[in-house]
């Protein structure tokens, strides 16, 4: 597997190789597209890019866990958690990188 991560830098970069915008204007819609995402997420809501996957929050109820060094029950509280489901040709298209 590569250790190489995928920046706001890089997408703005290829915006501005493949769209021809400005460096400037590429970041801006990068920055904006995020920001897009991010308050339709923190409102509820669930954002679907097609052929890419579904990124939702999904609330979690609060549980029992056990430290695993005492063994003491510590009380997790309910909470938020953000969730990506990957669609069909995402997975398809990862698999087939997985093969050499």
């Amino acid at each position: 597997m590569s250790d190489k991560t995928l920046t706001r830098m890089d997408l703005s970069e290829a915006v501005f190789r493949e769209v021809g915008l400005s460096r400037n204007e590429s970041a801006q819609l990068v920055e904006s597209v995020l920001q897009h995402m991010s308050d339709a997420l923190a409102a509820g809501d669930s954002v679907k890019i097609s052929s890419f996957g579904t990124f939702s929050v999904r609330n979690k109820a609060a549980r029992v866990g056990r430290n695993p060094k005492t063994g003491d029950e510590v009380p997790i509280h309910p909470r938020k958690v953000l969730t990506f489901r990957p669609s069909h040709l995402m997975k398809d298209r990862v698999a087939s990188g997985n093969k050499a």
